[in-house]
């Protein structure tokens, strides 16, 4: 008779063994009340853009009460979205600002929803990690070359390219004067960025612009501009504006351009000329001249003052 007791505690723990098995494998079987997820994986909080939230998606087989916590590394709650939410079948989402119940902006780090269904009794952490970054990318120019160029379309010095290294993936732009003028498609740790001196399709005029470059992380975190760089859009540069000479002497200028060769004109004259010192002889007569090189469709000019021969 002692050894009936034991029998009975062996037998009632083999049957709720065996109940537990049943029930483990009857949720295997079992379809997952929700499908269809959508999580996003990467926000900032603290960009001040679009990817500033986050958004929590998915579809209930059925209708039910819905209860959406955040969980930290550690699994605890740090945020509840919803409590005990009535919700119909199919697809609903929740938005998540990155802040804990205080109000607070959580740390950097990764998190998981937690969905509570009251009607199938179920509890599920959802395998879809939300990472928090407040951090911006830092960004360094290695360098801008040329400083000089020319967008002319004549393949000599016709674009401007800026090499840079960011501590972390980011999409680099480059800034003209503080106007975006090329970006990376992707995030990249290192690349180059070009500028062919063209804004809505046409050319810019001569002059100097500033060159900086900024970055944004898979986030949406900005870094700060880069310091910035002056580069100058030339065509066709004359190295003196006014030119005084005697009549019938010769006078030289130089001529500053990319293109290998210019025309120029003098009075009634004219010419094709390679070499960057332009020499020319100065006309018969006195007087005031202007002196036009052109290159396609740019022209510098530099008035000719012609004055009398001295007198024998």
């Amino acid at each position: 008779m002692s050894r009936l007791p034991q029998t009975i505690v062996v037998l009632v723990l083999l049957g709720a063994t065996a109940a537990a098995f049943a029930v483990t494998e009857r949720l295997k079987l079992e379809r997952s009340p929700i499908t269809g997820t959508r999580v996003d994986k990467v926000f900032s909080p603290v960009c001040e853009c679009a990817r500033d939230l986050a958004e929590i998606s998915f579809v209930l087989r059925q209708g039910t009460r819905v209860t959406v916590d955040l969980l930290d590394r550690e699994g605890d709650r740090v945020r509840t979205l919803v409590r005990d939410r009535p919700e119909r079948q199919g697809r609903v989402a929740y938005i998540w600002d990155g802040r804990d119940d205080a109000g607070r902006i959580v740390p950097e780090g990764v998190y998981r929803p937690r969905v509570q269904l009251r009607r199938h009794g179920r509890t599920i952490v959802m395998p879809n990690p939300i990472r928090v970054d407040t951090s911006a990318p830092r960004i360094r120019v290695e360098r801008v070359f040329p400083r000089v160029f020319s967008p002319d379309g004549d393949g000599r010095r016709d674009r401007v390219t800026a090499t840079y290294v960011s501590d972390e993936p980011a999409r680099a732009m480059l800034l003209v004067d503080g106007r975006r003028r090329a970006f990376e498609r992707f995030p990249k740790t290192r690349g180059r960025l070009t500028w062919y001196g063209r804004v809505a399709g046409r050319p810019v005029r001569p002059g100097s612009y500033e060159i900086q470059l900024r970055g944004v992380d898979r986030a949406g975190n900005r870094s700060l501009s880069t310091r910035p760089i002056t580069v100058r859009v030339r065509y066709v540069e004359l190295s003196r504006e006014r030119i005084e000479v005697v009549a019938g002497r010769r006078f030289s200028v130089r001529v500053s351009t990319d293109a290998r060769s210019y025309r120029w004109r003098l009075a009634r004259r004219t010419g094709v000329e390679t070499r960057r010192l332009l020499v020319l002889r100065a006309p018969a007569l006195p007087g005031e001249y202007v002196l036009y090189v052109v290159v396609g469709r740019r022209a510098a000019r530099a008035e000719v003052v012609v004055a009398e021969p001295p007198p024998e």
